[in-house]
């Protein structure tokens, strides 16, 4: 021993402790097991399977928040979902697009709204065509129409009737101008469409024509609802997609958690403002 020490240049007495202590103890904090957590990850999987870690950890967050406890570190879901597989592909991106470098979004609620419309294939070879309107900025689907035929300027007008009395409730004509961002279909540009939604209080805006990039809240919306609804739901005939839309909206509205708006729903958005500005949350129903 005493031949080492010297070798080593360490004092004797010092080896000597260590060896009667024994191997010193593991500092930091303890290791935590991950399988209560897989397990609440693979749950929320198992029912959104297109929800990447973001979205798995926001609603996990929501879960713990309800329940009083501290939620899951955002890291550590990333990990263990890592670790397991369960992480989605990134995307590589498409072609070439127009650039658009205007903003959609606003700052406030009820300041512009945008709508606009999409298709869903039925495996009986029957087609929905879907128009919504949407608030840009806390991203509520605030009404829809679905029908087997084309959308028509009467489904957009009712459509907006529908948008303001969720909102506003019953009235004649809006508490003040909301901005009403649209494509150039027909159904939007028509003479009795844009002379009703003047007459409500609507300010008709149209986006550049071959850029629907210019209306990119809606586009974004599109993509969301084919990707996280259709693409996992059963959609055997028409009337069962027409018959699941409204709760596949309400799911949207109350649940989905949306990147720019911290990982919460636009109704948990629009609840969370309410409750700083000291404002009445906006109705969900």
């Amino acid at each position: 021993m005493t031949a080492v020490c010297e070798t080593l240049g360490v004092a004797r007495s010092n080896i000597a402790l260590r060896v009667t202590k024994g191997p010193s103890k593991r500092r930091g904090r303890p290791v935590l097991s991950e399988e209560p957590l897989l397990s609440e990850i693979m749950a929320v999987i198992a029912e959104m399977p297109s929800y990447g870690y973001p979205r798995v950890w926001a609603v996990l967050r929501r879960r713990s928040e309800a329940q009083g406890d501290a939620p899951a570190n955002r890291k550590r879901v990333y990990r263990i979902m890592k670790k397991h597989g369960l992480l989605l592909q990134k995307h590589a991106g498409g072609g070439a697009e127009r650039q658009h470098d205007g903003r959609v979004a606003v700052g406030q609620s009820n300041l512009r709204w945008c709508s606009d419309g999409f298709e869903i294939a039925c495996d009986n070879a029957e087609r929905v065509r879907v128009a919504f309107a949407l608030d840009c900025c806390d991203r509520e689907a605030m009404s829809h129409v679905a029908t087997t035929a084309g959308i028509k300027g009467d489904d957009i007008r009712d459509l907006m009737v529908t948008a303001v009395e969720q909102r506003f409730g019953r009235l004649n004509r809006l508490p003040k101008t909301i901005e009403w961002l649209t494509d150039n279909g027909a159904c939007y540009t028509a003479a009795d469409t844009c002379r009703f939604a003047r007459e409500i209080g609507f300010l008709p805006l149209r986006t550049p024509i071959e850029s629907p990039q210019s209306n990119g809240m809606a586009e974004a919306f599109v993509r969301t609802f084919k990707r996280d609804y259709v693409a996992f739901n059963p959609k055997p005939d028409a009337a069962t997609v027409i018959q699941s839309l409204p709760a596949w909206f309400e799911h949207y509205n109350a649940l989905h958690p949306h990147r720019a708006l911290g990982y919460r729903s636009p109704r948990e958005f629009i609840a969370l403002n309410a409750n700083s500005t000291g404002e009445v949350a906006l109705s969900g129903n």
